[in-house]
């Protein structure tokens, strides 16, 4: 028997029809808002949408349906998460008081912390241990709305067992809770202590043993490194990430997240799915991202936690035609919320970007940061029924009353997981 739910009597529907495709400069704030709207969905597949005056001229049955009566609602695609570091042992509130004496990011990480702390917490984790902290995240982030989340590995470095671990964790996840999982491995997220002296014998081995065993038991769809000025060079990551592309992997990249460092040309240049972080990226890498189609992957709260003042360039990214998407960057240093709509909210206020580039940031271009356009990221016939449901009137509204939760419900693949 088909398993139906109708939403009927919404306030605003946002049906922008992207027909698979990502949205970028002017396109970046362009929505398709439906008033009064209503949206069917037939097992885990959207099967109608259209107005209320359409839906009463249909004469819909509507005794063997899920009915929601979403008046005065905000309808949405499920919001998609497409940078995480969702799968990691402990917790690092012992660097705020670090960072509020004028720590830098760079002066924790040489001192022991940063990365190098989570890479501890993490082995010593169980995976039942790192199971539980990760499931419990994605339930805070379904919450939000969020029906899609990219999880990175990248806690393990130099012991190769638990990025194994971590990748497996977030497998076990995929299998298990209602949010898509879409996996990363970033062995390069640090230099191992014990490869200070001979970086080289450990890219080797990321490129000759890691990234084989990985591909070969299927625990990823990506690869990342973090491409930064005291983390890896621009020479060490074109090695990384053409090596990784030639074992099978899309390729994403750290760029530019503290400095101007080139990250972004690179992205460029190797045609990466998209460049994370961006805050200190050129305006010759935003145009030469623009030029090939890399998606600027902005992570906001992580901008706002670093508290330097500094944001990605969000504006000049999309005058110059280059697809924003906006992301969480949950991770337990410097981004340990899992609030998608908080980083919507800050994108806006702190970036200066429009609701309309907001939502299509966090739907269809983040989608795209993923390489889910066919199937998610926006309300179409025939897409995934990924749909979230806000207590709002409209896309302005979620954005202008910030800091709280507006979800209603949430439904995946035509269930509703949330809020039922």
């Amino acid at each position: 028997m088909k398993q139906s739910v109708i939403i009927k009597n919404i306030s605003s529907l946002l049906a922008t029809k992207a027909h698979g495709k990502v949205r970028a400069g002017k396109a970046q704030g362009e929505v398709e808002i439906i008033k009064n709207a209503y949206l069917i969905t037939e097992d885990d597949k959207i099967k109608a949408l259209g107005t209320m005056d359409e839906y009463k001229a249909m004469g819909v049955d509507e005794s063997k349906a899920t009915v929601i009566d979403a008046t005065g609602k905000l309808v949405t695609p499920g919001l998609v998460d497409s940078h995480t570091h969702l799968v990691h042992g402990g917790s690092r509130e012992n660097e705020l008081s670090m960072k509020l004496h004028g720590k830098t990011y760079m002066d924790i990480m040489n001192a022991g912390g940063g990365i190098h702390a989570t890479q501890r917490h993490t082995k010593e984790a169980s995976f039942e241990e790192l199971y539980e902290k990760a499931k419990k995240s994605l339930d805070i982030m379904l919450s939000y709305g969020v029906t899609t989340v990219e999880a990175k590995s990248g806690y393990g470095i130099e012991d190769f067992d638990t990025e194994l671990k971590q990748l497996e964790v977030a497998k076990k996840l995929n299998e298990d809770h209602p949010i898509d999982l879409v996996s990363t491995f970033m062995p390069c997220h640090a230099m191992p202590d014990e490869y200070k002296n001979d970086r080289e014998a450990f890219i080797n081995k990321v490129i000759n043993e890691y990234n084989p065993k990985v591909m070969e038991k299927g625990l990823a769809e990506f690869a990342d490194i973090f491409c930064e000025d005291g983390v890896y060079t621009i020479d060490e990551s074109i090695r990384v990430l053409e090596a990784s592309r030639k074992t099978g992997f899309k390729l994403k990249i750290h760029a530019d997240e503290l400095i101007s460092f080139g990250g972004a040309e690179l992205s460029a240049e190797l045609k990466c799915v998209s460049a994370d972080h961006l805050i200190g990226a050129s305006d010759e890498g935003i145009k030469a991202m623009a030029a090939n189609g890399v998606i600027a992957n902005v992570l906001p709260s992580t901008a706002f936690n670093l508290n330097t003042g500094k944001y990605a360039r969000a504006r000049k990214m999309i005058e110059e035609g280059c697809p924003v998407s906006i992301s969480t960057d949950y991770n337990p240093g410097s981004c340990p919320s899992e609030n998608i709509q908080l980083a919507m909210q800050i994108a806006s206020i702190k970036m200066r970007m429009t609701p309309e580039e907001v939502f299509n940031a966090a739907t269809i271009n983040a989608a795209a940061s993923v390489l889910r356009t066919e199937s998610i990221g926006s309300l179409e016939v025939g897409k995934k029924a990924d749909i979230a449901i806000f207590n709002c009137e409209n896309i302005d509204y979620f954005v202008y009353h910030f800091g709280i939760n507006h979800t209603y419900k949430v439904i995946k693949n035509g269930t509703i997981v949330y809020g039922a």
